[in-house]
Order: structure tokens, then sequence, then C-alpha cells
């Protein structure tokens, strides 16, 4: 099988729905079977995937400033973490990772839904 785009979503999430959407309309989804789609709050990203993003767009990125676990922690909590804990929290609560979180079959990590940055990473 040929190797898949990782996404990690939730179904609530309107900018999931429009990555999910524009990944349809570039063939990619379940069905066609290039697509690995799990739910974020469920089963968030690993401690690896999360690092390994983090060491390719920063600390910053990865979280959802916007989201309720971010406000329920609070910026500073969040400032007076160390890396460590700052992954150990995002692996802890997909809530507080910005969404979607994506994973190239080459090992780049999306998130959000810019558009330059996914057609960048997908052409093919």
């Amino acid at each position: 099988m040929s190797p898949r785009l990782r996404i990690y979503s939730y179904a609530k999430c309107g900018t999931c729905r429009k990555a999910l959407q524009w990944l349809a309309q570039q063939g990619f989804s379940v069905e066609a079977g290039n697509v690995e789609l799990l739910d974020i709050t469920e089963q968030p990203p690993t401690t690896a995937e999360l690092s390994a993003a983090f060491k390719s767009l920063g600390r910053k990125r990865l979280f959802n400033t916007s989201g309720q676990s971010y406000r329920a922690l609070g910026s500073a909590t969040v400032a007076a973490m160390d890396d460590q804990a700052a992954l150990a929290a995002l692996a802890a609560d997909g809530k507080l990772i910005k969404r979607p979180f994506a994973l190239t079959p080459e090992g780049a990590t999306l998130l959000g839904f810019k558009l330059e940055e996914w057609q960048a990473a997908l052409q093919h």
C-alpha cells in the first residue's frame, strides 16, 4: 500500500472540514486509501510526532491558542512550561493542538489549513 497522509482532525472544527473538503477535491480521502483520519481528541499525535513538529515549526505554532483547553490553562501557564512539559500537555489533550494536524508521507507536518502550504507539501 502506498504511504498515506495522516490527519488528526476534529469533527466540529470548521478549519478541519475545509481542509478535508480541499483534500477530497485533490483526490485525497479515506475512501481512496491515501488518507488516515484520526480524531485528535480521542487519539492525539504521539509525543514523537509532536516533537518532530516542534523542531520543524516551533513550539508556538503547535498550540491552538483560540481553543477552550488553551484558555483554561492560560497563556502564562503555557509560557512557563519547559519544552518537555509543553509536549506532554499537547500529547495529553488533543484540543490544545492547532488543527488540523497532518503528517505527509515524506514526514512533513502541516498545521492549520494554509492552502499554499498544503499545496506545496502535497503536489504530486
